[in-house]
């Protein structure tokens, strides 16, 4: 039997908090509030994101942490900075940290799209130094962490593979959604019937496919609109000025919504599309499920093993394909139906508390040495 230690003081890397990977930190916070009454926690935040997370726990205490990601200062300030609080293990929820930091550490790798990609909405020297950079730091990181956490099983075996390290270092802790429905509320827009994409638009989450899939589908289904919903940024701006040129109709950008607005996108919408070419989870696919949406995947990474028999699979390489997947679903109420119950069976295989709870796990297994 393992032994649980009770008189810890554990430090975990937060300044991502108030990202779109930070739902991952801030979720597992919650949770492990719920899990630990015993040991002492330090969550690193910045100030700017004071009023975003408050603890709940009186042995949960905030430190302010301001020293950037992937900066000079995060190899030297931020190691001399985590050495003052003397901590007997440090949980950087993301791979980037000062490579000389010598104590007790985990490390989760969510995926490994930094050196496997490259988005055309970034500056490409600027991007290919960092991913150079990146790729040095991966495998440093790899195998200077006493143990990794990832996603997928996917993003394991990546990870080993590129690290050239012993599978058994590293954990799985699968993620979750409690996005909820009685949340909901309407929005307008330019049509009643729609597909729905939900997330970052650089170049490897394939949306300029899912567009041109979409025009395909209009010749059948001429008033069905395609809604891409996530911030407006330069990626966003790109695929707007590419439709554009290309004259296709039909299509949303919503900017970004909140989450009372996107329980409503996924509830009411004909199919939730995902025709990402990496990822390391897939989350949204996930909260479709969770909210009675028909799922048409890509067939890429994580995805399958993430969504098991509660999507519909399609090369996202092919452009055909990818239309006469989502048409399947949109033609065949049977199949419909069948999809969304499948879906919402596979989302309640998921929980955010399993999360935390495996990962507590993890962090008694580093601190008693075994």
């Amino acid at each position: 039997m393992k032994h649980i230690v009770t008189d810890a003081k554990i430090v975990i890397d937060a300044r991502i908090i108030n990202s779109s990977t930070g739902r991952y930190v801030e979720r597992l916070l919650y949770y492990l509030q719920k899990i630990d009454k015993s040991n002492e926690y330090i969550i690193l935040i910045p100030t700017k994101d004071k009023e975003y997370w408050k603890p709940t726990n009186k042995n949960f205490k905030i430190k302010f942490c301001d020293i950037p990601n992937y900066s000079i200062t995060e190899q030297t300030k931020f190691k001399t900075f985590l050495e003052k609080i003397n901590a007997d293990l440090v949980h950087f929820c993301m791979p980037q940290q000062p490579l000389l930091y010598k104590g007790k550490t985990v490390t989760t790798f969510h995926d490994l799209t930094l050196i496997k990609t490259y988005n055309d909405d970034k500056n490409w020297l600027i991007y290919h130094t960092k991913q150079l950079i990146g790729r040095w730091l991966f495998h440093k990181v790899a195998h200077k962490s006493t143990k990794i956490i990832t996603p997928t099983e996917f993003t394991k075996q990546e990870l080993v593979k590129f690290a050239k390290i012993p599978s058994d270092k590293i954990a799985i802790t699968y993620e979750a959604t409690d996005i909820k429905a009685e949340n909901a509320k309407s929005m307008k827009l330019p049509f009643n019937k729609f597909l729905l994409y939900v997330g970052k638009q650089s170049k490897y989450k394939n949306v300029r496919r899912l567009g041109e899939a979409h025009q395909i589908l209009l010749k059948k289904y001429p008033d069905l609109g395609l809604v891409l919903t996530n911030t407006k940024d330069k990626a966003v701006f790109m695929n707007e000025s590419y439709f554009n040129n290309k004259k296709f109709t039909n299509i949303y950008f919503s900017g970004r919504v909140d989450d009372s607005e996107l329980a409503w996108l996924y509830s009411k919408c004909a199919c939730y599309v995902f025709p990402s070419l990496m990822e390391g989870f897939g989350l949204p696919g996930l909260e479709a499920m969770g909210l009675g949406a028909p799922v048409a995947s890509s067939n890429a990474t994580c995805l399958p093993e993430v969504y098991g028999e509660g999507a519909i699979y399609f090369n996202p390489n092919d452009t055909d394909n990818i239309a006469n997947t989502i048409d399947k679903i949109l033609s065949d109420e049977k199949l419909r139906k069948n999809l969304i119950k499948k879906g919402y069976e596979q989302f309640k295989k998921y929980s955010w508390q399993r999360c935390a709870e495996q990962t507590y796990e993890v962090y008694m297994e580093v601190l008693d040495g075994s």
